[in-house]
């Protein structure tokens, strides 16, 4: 197989031959040094891929099956070959990876999480699956798994999945050029389709192209490529991941200005896009036995991290919209209108055969309050903060220079000026801004046909914080509750137990 290019680009991408990482596990079951040495990984793991010093999932792992007769944590044959009684969703963030396990009516019985760092690669994201989903005691009796993963992070990998590049995250920009070769597909009448916008997977592709292909490689979502780990399937997408990718989700079909477009582009394409929900396969031996699931696991095709926040909530009428407040701010309302604005970074997203998910996704968010304050310091210093009182600050939270929604401006620079000596004063205008950000996104969905957004639900960390869930208040005009279910992982979870039919049932 050919390396990608060494030079330009190329080389910022390509997967270093060893990589060191921490992960630091915070789990209801936790994670043993005993399940971890079964598969030869020590208390400091270490992961890459190049020059026979990769640890893949075939090549690494192939030795599981000898080491589980030593292992005592893992179960017989005649215990994986039993029915499934629970469901397990699996939630990648921009900041860590969280597992929820739902038993047969919908409860959550247990979760797992652990965090990483921003520099996260595809070989931290395999061991964090491998550690969330062992550190689950149910893991034994899964019925189905379901993954989601951020919008538009993507990477190329070989048929048999092994990783050929660094992912290219959610937010990552494009270059001129990428962008350029991108839109120069499209037809004039997609002018605001959000695969245009330089974050999208169809530019991401063109960035890969432009920096040099591997042979026979392919592009795979985040959430397509974990899945493919453990059902062994590296071309098989879903729609909610694909529409950035050109995807056409009124035909359910790739379009032919793209299919018949640049065969270098083509040729990165999945093969088959699923129904969010709907059976992607089953685990693989080789995954049953990496992972301590049943070879019965049924894996359901993934979503995106948002729309598993939405799922999560459970809202029933048009105007419900869901907030996610986690690294990012991401919002969704339902709507019977479908509508698309790609210099605002505005997109639709298919609910069923009645309803769409209309929003958009800011950078701003948790990350920048973890940066700014901490955690702790974040609700010893909300506790002294008055939320039906203005701050008279008038800020942009952002971590970097560069926004995606409510408009999308690559230059868009943080505004955090003037700062006042009251950390408390501070963090009262940083929680006004984001919300404010958060209205702006809710209008201009409104203003380009959305139907109007007439309650939020809050997803996400960021649900907790009282305080900051009434400043939003008093800023949107609207009610904003907390939702029962904050996780993405429980939405993912609700997925892969309820499959496909879900989308058509909450489009009621």
């Amino acid at each position: 197989m050919a390396a990608m290019s060494p030079s330009g680009l190329g080389s910022a991408f390509l997967v270093p031959s060893l990589r060191q990482a921490s992960i630091a596990c915070s789990s209801v079951a936790q994670v043993t040094p005993t399940s971890r040495s079964c598969f030869g990984l020590s208390g400091a793991p270490t992961w890459g891929r190049a020059a026979g010093v990769a640890v893949g999932l075939a090549a690494g792992l192939a030795h599981a099956s000898r080491d589980r007769r030593r292992c005592s944590s893992l179960v017989s044959r005649r215990a994986r070959a039993s029915p499934g009684s629970v469901y397990i969703g699996v939630d990648f963030g921009t900041s860590g990876c969280r597992a929820a396990v739902l038993d047969s009516e919908g409860v959550q019985v247990d979760e797992s999480s652990l965090k990483y760092s921003q520099t996260a690669s595809p070989d931290i994201w395999r061991e964090a699956l491998h550690d969330v989903v062992t550190a689950l005691p149910q893991r034994y009796s899964a019925a189905a798994i379901c993954i989601n993963g951020t919008s538009s992070t993507a990477l190329l990998c070989s048929p048999e999945g092994e990783a050929l590049t660094e992912a290219l995250m959610y937010n990552y920009s494009c270059s001129d050029a990428a962008v350029a070769q991108c839109r120069a597909m499209f037809p004039s009448s997609e002018h605001e389709h959000v695969a245009l916008a330089p974050t999208s997977t169809l530019a991401k592709a063109w960035e890969f192209v432009l920096a040099g292909v591997p042979d026979g490689a392919r592009l795979a979502h985040q959430a397509d490529w974990l899945a493919g780990l453990l059902h062994g399937n590296f071309v098989v997408s879903d729609y909610h991941n694909a529409l950035k990718l050109g995807y056409d989700t009124n035909s359910l079909r790739f379009p032919s200005w793209l299919t018949d477009g640049d065969e270098r582009v083509v040729a990165l394409l999945p093969k088959t896009v699923l129904v969010p929900g709907q059976p992607a396969g089953y685990v693989t031996p080789e995954a049953a036995s990496w992972l301590d699931l049943p070879e019965s696991c049924r894996v359901a095709a993934g979503t995106t991290d948002s729309i598993a926040a939405f799922l999560a909530a459970e809202t029933l009428a048009v105007g419900e919209a869901v907030t996610s407040l986690g690294s990012t701010l991401a919002i969704k309302v339902r709507s019977t209108v479908r509508v698309e604005d790609a210099a605002s970074g505005i997109y639709s997203h298919r609910l069923g055969n009645n309803q769409w998910l209309v929003g958009g996704a800011s950078n701003t968010g948790g990350a920048v309050l973890r940066e700014l304050f901490g955690d702790e310091a974040l609700e010893s210093l909300s506790a002294e903060i008055d939320p039906e009182s203005n701050s008279g600050l008038d800020y942009y939270p952002l971590l970097k220079p560069g926004e995606r929604f409510p408009y999308s401006d690559p230059e868009m620079r943080p505004r955090l000026e003037p700062r006042p000596d009251s950390e408390s004063a501070f963090l009262h205008g940083v929680l006004e801004g984001m919300a404010t950000i958060e209205a702006q996104g809710f209008a201009r969905l409104a203003e380009i046909g959305a139907s109007p957004v007439t309650r939020v639900v809050t997803a996400g960390g960021g649900a907790k914080n009282a305080v900051w869930r009434r400043i939003r208040e008093r800023i949107l005009g609207v009610p904003v509750v907390s939702a029962a279910h904050t996780e993405a992982a429980y939405g993912s979870a609700l997925l892969g137990m309820k499959g496909h039919e879900m989308l058509a049932a909450t489009a009621l």
